[in-house]
């Protein structure tokens, strides 16, 4: 099988498994690094009790878009 072929039966594949298989490639460039991935994973869950605590409030995804947009048009 070349690559044209694999391609094409991959694309033919339900989008879950399709899914897999992109994740499965991304990971094969890309090794994850456990050190980085529990830091990673230590500051979502330091995030996520600021966020239920009320310490922080949450902003809409569309408010920091705006905010950066209005940064660069200055």
């Amino acid at each position: 099988m070349n690559t044209k072929q694999l391609i094409e039966e991959a694309e033919s594949l339900p989008v879950e498994e399709r899914v897999l298989v992109v994740d499965s490639l991304l990971r094969s460039l890309n090794q994850p690094e456990s050190e980085i991935d529990k830091k990673w994973a230590k500051e979502a869950k330091r995030r996520l009790a600021e966020l239920r605590s009320g310490r922080v409030e949450a902003t809409q995804g569309d408010e920091v878009f705006r905010r950066v947009w209005q940064r660069f048009e200055k």
